[in-house]
């Protein structure tokens, strides 16, 4: 019997995202008619599937310039009421016609100022719009609130996840560039977070290394890493043999999770390729891997598509796609009993279903 599933297989899969990011996976045709309702003039095209082509084009042209300037325009056109809750909307169908069945979205507040709108209405339009999608698909989205590192906002943003945390906000966290922001920056919003329960995740280890790492489990508490690919320079291989650091170490006995976007880490150089990503040693060692799309738009990506380039990279089957998800469900943002509920009730009995519902050739 072949245990590997294939591509169709995977998107009927009950799947759980922790780390995808809302201004990265805007529909092209909705840019398009948000650029023409709101005004905004600045698209290198307004053809949709050359818009898609575009995004995907300048994402992996191995340009930090041009691929930041990808966010410019999906930030751009995204800075009223309206549009906000369209593009949240719209990406909870998205993610539920791909088989997700919870979701962790992040979205960065003071971007979307531009317009006139409060931090205040711009949380409250996205949650709309995924109580929206909720109620049409089944699909639930938490959100989390991202402060941008090289800004001050951080504090003010922490208090704006406590403030709507039992609205739908289930998480903080930093994003931006690693190299010359570390995470210690933010120090105050951390510890606040910390003395009011909250979670809080922080992007570290993608582009910067271990003292990234080490910074923000150690001097600002994580939960969770974002990306997290350098971990890996903290374990050795010989002969077949890997032996951890102290850092590595900590991260896996602390069971640690590790939020991986395999396409996206390409895009950003923080890996070569899918077959030398470090998500297979990672795995093999039992770190508390999770896989995710990070940009959707800009990759050209599903987390069908993800699961499926790790299946014919390291031959996964269902109980590796299994071991993923369930990972991510004990790791996300929700209530224990919320978590237990959907990984006995939704995730096991649906992949159980799949895996014994007679085995497929592979696409």
């Amino acid at each position: 019997m072949d245990d590997r599933p294939t591509l169709d297989d995977i998107r009927r899969a009950p799947k759980v995202l922790l780390h995808d990011h809302l201004d990265g996976g805007v529909r092209p045709a909705t840019i398009v008619d948000l650029a023409r309702d709101g005004g905004y003039e600045a698209l290198p095209t307004t053809d949709p599937e050359n818009l898609r082509a575009w995004f995907e084009e300048a994402s992996n042209s191995g340009s930090l310039e041009r691929y930041l300037e990808t966010f410019s325009h999906t930030v751009g056109v995204m800075q009223s009421v309206e549009a906000l809750t369209r593009v949240a909307y719209e990406c909870g169908e998205d993610l539920a016609a791909d088989g997700v069945v919870y979701a962790e979205v992040r979205y960065a507040p003071e971007q979307h100022l531009s317009g006139g709108l409060t931090l205040e209405q711009v949380v409250e339009a996205v949650l709309d719009g995924f109580a929206k999608a909720r109620r049409d698909f089944g699909i639930r989205v938490g959100t989390l609130v991202t402060a941008m590192r090289h800004q001050a906002r951080s504090m003010e943003i922490a208090e704006l996840a406590v403030r709507y945390r039992d609205l739908g906000v289930v998480g903080f966290d930093i994003a931006g560039a690693e190299a010359g922001y570390p995470p210690t920056r933010h120090l105050d919003a951390f510890e606040y977070l910390q003395r009011e329960n909250a979670h809080f995740t922080i992007h570290a280890g993608e582009g910067f290394g271990l003292p990234s790492i080490w910074q923000a489990i150690q001097w600002c508490g994580a939960d969770r890493l974002g990306h997290g690919v350098r971990i890996i320079d903290d374990i050795e291989v010989d002969g077949g043999e890997a032996r951890l650091g102290r850092l590595a170490g900590y991260v896996r006995d602390k069971r640690i999770p590790l939020e991986m976007c395999p396409t996206s880490n390409i895009q950003t150089g923080a890996a070569k390729s899918i077959e030398e990503h470090p998500i297979g040693l990672l795995r093999s060692l039992s770190f508390r891997v999770t896989v995710n799309t990070d940009n959707r738009l800009m990759s050209g990506t599903t987390l069908s598509r993800e699961f499926a380039k790790l299946r014919d990279a390291f031959g996964y089957g269902w109980d590796d796609l299994q071991w993923f998800t369930v990972n991510a469900m004990k790791s996300a943002f929700v209530p224990f009993n919320e978590r237990l509920e959907l990984i006995n009730g939704v995730i096991k009995p649906g992949f159980a279903q799949l895996k014994w519902s007679g085995a497929r050739p592979l696409a």
